[in-house]
């Protein structure tokens, strides 16, 4: 039996709008010309409905021109360094240098031209930081001569490209990158203007620690009402389960295990009506589990050599977590174990891995992918198994190289 135009109608509306919550939530900034149009323009079509899911349940705000849509969303932990800004074409986390030189150049670009250059980029940059007697004190410097810092540089663009700040007329990064040539941009104003995402500017803030200052930047007053606190507990606890890619029972405050004891089935009902995620109820926590997975920055498992050794080692440590419980894992020995996994696999996996130390790296970027994913806990001692780590437990009689199927949920853009 067909269905009514009606109902086909009202489904139509609830697939569109939820393809555009996805998208905001995965992609905070969203320009009309990139390759998220559709659902730029899909956002565009139900800004109204956004606006007030977005404000009523995580309490996020979201910001529409006729360019681009930036959902303003404050991160429910302002400690957590999952998340980094990445390489878009390696996806290689930043370092302090490129975090520092993203945001020289933000503020060139506010004072640039409609188009500028990657030359007058650096030029401006260079003029920034020795301008900034704080950055020397840090001992970080700028001259962008040698190919480490214009190598920074370069991946800098690349993540401004990507967002749709920039967008590339003419010339390489590569070109530039090897001192033979320059690159011409279009600067994106409204793209740019979204970047910053604070509720105060960050000059009119004294606070000297960093864990102050980012509190500061975010501050949401405190409420004075019951519904008001209710209110603000509804919007951490949305946060969490529509980011991170677990959510621990053992992590939450005391009101927030009440509210979410008594309020799991609105919360979780409302989620999985508008993202289409869904909840994955244990004993040790809540996952909303992203069954297409695109909502996923990363997941598990996933192919290639550091996919199947992030398989392979999450195994290993949730064995280890059944055995010995939930006690650290010291680094050295992780070491050793990614030493011995290279010498077994090494013949498919890239050719790098055989490079004396190369364990080291691999065991550290492997720990990180976990512990993004909620797997781990990393301490000064070594890294902690978590309890949803232990659905990687090796089966009994199961061939040890054939990856198992389970998919966690993974997290997600702040």
């Amino acid at each position: 039996m067909t269905a009514a135009p009606g109902a086909q109608l009202e489904q139509a509306t609830i697939v569109e709008r939820r393809r555009a919550l996805r998208a905001l939530v995965q992609h905070p900034l969203l320009s009309a010309a990139g390759p998220l149009s559709i659902e730029f323009g899909l956002v565009r079509r139900h800004a109204a409905w956004l606006r007030d899911w977005l404000a009523r349940h995580p309490g996020w705000s979201l910001q529409i021109d006729s360019e681009t849509a930036r959902l303003r969303k404050t991160p429910a932990d302002l400690g957590d360094g999952t998340r980094p800004a990445r390489e878009p074409n390696s996806g290689l986390p930043f370092s302090r240098r490129r975090y520092v030189l993203l945001c020289l150049a933000m503020a060139a670009l506010e004072r640039a031209d409609r188009q500028t250059t990657l030359g007058r980029l650096a030029e401006a940059i260079i003029g920034f930081a020795a301008a900034d007697p704080a950055l020397a004190s840090a001992g970080i410097s700028f001259d962008l001569t040698g190919h480490d810092q214009r190598r920074d540089l370069v991946h800098v663009m690349r993540l401004l490209l990507d967002l749709r700040v920039l967008v590339r007329v003419h010339g390489d990064e590569q070109q530039y990158l090897a001192a033979r040539g320059d690159v011409l941009y279009n600067v994106n104003r409204p793209a740019l203007a979204g970047m910053l995402n604070v509720r105060r500017g960050p000059s009119t803030i004294d606070e000297t620690t960093l864990d102050r200052r980012l509190e500061a930047l975010v501050h949401e007053p405190a409420p004075d009402t019951d519904e008001g606190r209710n209110r603000q507990l509804r919007s951490k606890l949305t946060r969490k389960l529509l980011d991170d890619p677990i959510v621990y029972f053992d992590r939450l405050t005391e009101d927030e295990r009440t509210y979410l004891s008594s309020q799991r089935a609105f919360l979780l009902g409302q989620i999985q009506e508008a993202t289409g995620l869904v909840p994955e109820i244990r004993a040790e926590g809540i996952a909303m589990v992203d069954e297409a997975g695109d909502m996923t920055d990363l997941g598990l498992p996933e192919e290639g050599t550091e996919g199947h050794l992030t398989l392979l080692l999450g195994e290993h440590l949730a064995e280890h977590a059944r055995r010995e419980g939930s006690v650290a894992v010291a680094y050295a020995t992780l070491h050793r174990h990614v030493a011995d996994l290279i010498a077994q696999h090494r013949s498919h996996w890239r050719k790098d891995v055989a490079e004396p130390g190369a364990e080291v790296a691999l065991t550290d970027l492997t720990i990180e992918r976990l512990e993004a994913l909620r797997l781990v806990r990393r301490t000064n001692e070594g890294a902690v198994p978590l309890p949803a780590l232990g659905r990687y437990a090796l089966d009994q009689g199961r061939d040890v190289d054939a990856p198992r199927i389970d998919r966690l949920p993974g997290e997600r853009t702040v």
